[in-house]
């Protein structure tokens, strides 16, 4: 049974690996797709797809793909390997932080890269705040030492921590968040979001799929979940993620019985961010995560022009 891993991120925004090295990685794992789903940037795909292409046409004329991040050998898989472009929106809904994943999305499309600059733009404003009430802490941080220290990426509070670890200012990352940078922190600032209904029409206008990532984090009742959903669904979302990392048995259960009343279809994935969440594995979670490549076959078939399976 080929799978997938439909949830990725790379060092474009807070995960360690380049986009290069989880195609090298994706290959060992025996993956057939994976989706690069950074937050709130697309800067990685492009990286990605590259190596993908370079990996596939190796693999088809029977040579060594040279890949960079994975071990080479009989770990190679043989089978071609799909990168998927995607992203992963940090929206906001009654007060909290919810999450949607964009999938097969038209990164190139000059709406979508002006809106995605609008997101940078207002992240950056952001960051500069929280570095000077930093600051003010005593702490000798700034937005351009950041950019120095994390070139290439999205800076996001796990950057934030990493870099006071670093320095000496906490022993812990948990630390770093609950003294200086966690949501009820002294020294936080709240960035501008979008809602989940926007970021959902903003996905699909980019003739992707939008899906609600990992429900069970965001700590809703049932019925405020599925109210949710049901508010998300008239807005056009097509997937739930209902095979993750941290979910127990009856967490699945509940997210597929969610998609199919609400006739979504399932997705699944890592939220693989390397050396950031240690132990964790792309394609296997902590050890039990699969992913089917018929999830992803579903997928697809709500695609702009593929028909709709309900």
């Amino acid at each position: 049974m080929n799978i997938v891993d439909l949830h990725v991120h790379s060092n474009k925004s807070d995960g360690s690996m380049s986009p290069s090295q989880l195609v090298g990685l994706a290959a060992e794992k025996r993956l057939s797709a994976f989706a690069l789903t950074d937050h709130d940037t697309t800067e990685g795909i492009q990286e990605a797809v590259e190596a993908a292409r370079r990996y596939n046409e190796a693999l088809a004329e029977g040579k060594l793909p040279p890949l960079s991040g994975g071990k080479q050998g009989a770990l190679l898989p043989a089978l071609p390997l799909e990168v998927i472009p995607g992203i992963e929106f940090s929206t906001e809904y009654q007060g909290k932080d919810i999450h949607i994943v964009g999938l097969y999305i038209d990164y190139k499309a000059s709406f979508f890269k002006a809106q995605i600059q609008a997101f940078v733009d207002s992240r950056i404003l952001r960051n500069r705040k929280m570095c000077a009430n930093l600051q003010s802490a005593g702490i000798d941080i700034s937005y351009e030492k950041l950019l120095e220290a994390y070139p290439g990426s999205v800076i996001t509070r796990g950057h934030y921590a990493h870099y006071m670890l670093a320095h000496k200012y906490v022993k812990t990352m948990p630390e770093a968040f609950e003294k200086y940078i966690g949501d009820h922190a002294k020294y936080y600032v709240p960035r501008e979001k979008v809602t989940p209904s926007q970021a959902i029409h903003l996905i699909l206008k980019a003739g992707g799929l939008p899906v609600l990532a990992h429900p069970p984090l965001y700590h809703m009742d049932d019925a405020a979940l599925e109210t949710l959903v049901g508010l998300l669904t008239e807005d056009g979302l097509v997937g739930i993620e209902a095979i993750y990392s941290t979910y127990q048995p009856a967490e699945e259960r509940q997210m597929r019985s969610l998609a199919k009343k609400y006739g979504l279809c399932i997705s699944g994935g890592s939220d693989f961010h390397g050396a950031t969440k240690p132990n964790l594995e792309m394609a296997t979670g902590y050890g039990k995560l699969c992913v089917p490549e018929d999830v992803l076959r579903h997928l697809k078939t709500r695609l702009p022009g593929k028909g709709t399976e309900r």
